[in-house]
């Protein structure tokens, strides 16, 4: 079949890509590089088309998409920080772009699979979190992923097939600083045998997913007869950062203890994923247990595939 990944040269984005030309699949990467990077793709740069374009851009996306059976829509601005700076951007890039799609894809017919997030709930009344619950995005990043649901969840309305999927914190390979930021960061200074900076006390929890689980879901997704809805894509387990930066420690055998430095705005408190309903309408459930990856990076000294 014929793809279209947006943001295809991303973390998630170049993961998707690599699995379906693995399955022989056409991919075409839809991505302007302001986060993404070729060198993400190059185990497959020549087995796919690469087009170098802005999600605003209307015309270039409608002549990209026309002959799609699928499109991966993974194109965003992710920083939370930087969207107190640039909300107007993020807007016009994550929910302007975002609306192009769906334009398309109700011009032509193809179907959406996009990336949503778990920044739309907030601080959560309850966890596990399931999808029904009440929605309180605390930045302007949440906010635009909540404005994207509310426009799919119109589409649908007049039969565009799109579905949106609440990633929780994805880590893996080729990680970048938006997901799974911390991991990253803690990461390079275990690497350089310097202990890890904690945003305020450490007792944040975080529910994470791995990047080869998340690119499943995508697929699956995709393949379902499932025309629309939301899911939330995590692990249904939790560990607060102050344990994880521990983990890290002890795990590298370094004589060291995290560093507190001042909590930052709009980070949430907890999340933890309700994945029934990707279970079961989905028949999907990750499969990679974040503890274990972690330990293997360090312990083979292997950080290169998790911050390069």
């Amino acid at each position: 079949m014929n793809f279209v990944i947006t943001g295809g040269a991303g973390f998630i984005g170049s993961h998707i890509a690599e699995y379906l030309i693995d399955n022989g699949h056409q991919v075409t990467i839809f991505d302007n590089l302001s986060n993404g990077k070729k060198d993400n793709l190059r185990s497959i740069i020549d087995k796919v088309e690469f087009v170098n374009g802005d999600i605003r851009d209307f015309e270039l996306l409608k002549s990209t998409l026309k002959n799609a059976d699928g499109v991966f829509h993974e194109a965003a601005l992710a920083s939370v920080q930087e969207s107190f700076t640039k909300p107007q951007e993020y807007h016009d890039v994550n929910v302007k772009g975002t609306a192009n799609i769906l334009k398309l894809a109700k011009e032509f017919g193809f179907k959406i699979v996009y990336a949503s997030s778990s920044s739309v709930y907030g601080n959560p009344v309850k966890v596990p979190i399931e999808e029904d619950d009440p929605k309180n995005p605390i930045n302007p990043y949440a906010q635009t992923k909540l404005d994207d649901d509310h426009l799919a969840m119109e589409y649908s309305k007049s039969g565009v097939r799109v579905i949106g999927l609440r990633y929780f914190n994805v880590f893996g390979e080729r990680q970048s600083k938006e997901y799974a930021g911390v991991v990253k960061k803690f990461l390079v200074r275990i690497r350089d045998g310097k202990p890890p900076i904690i945003n305020g006390d450490g007792l944040q929890e975080r529910d994470f997913v791995y990047v080869g689980d998340v690119v499943k879901a995508n697929v699956l997704a995709m393949e379902s007869n499932v025309d629309h809805g939301f899911f939330n894509i995590g692990s249904n387990s939790t560990i607060s950062v102050l344990d994880l930066a521990n983990i890290m420690i002890e795990t590298a055998r370094l004589d060291l203890k995290p560093i507190h430095g001042p909590e930052l705005p709009g980070d949430v408190r907890i999340t933890r994923a309700d994945i029934t309903l990707a279970k079961e309408l989905l028949k999907w459930e990750p499969k990679i247990e974040f503890r274990d990856w972690l330990k293997m990076i360090i312990s083979t000294k292997k950080f290169s595939l998790a911050i390069d």
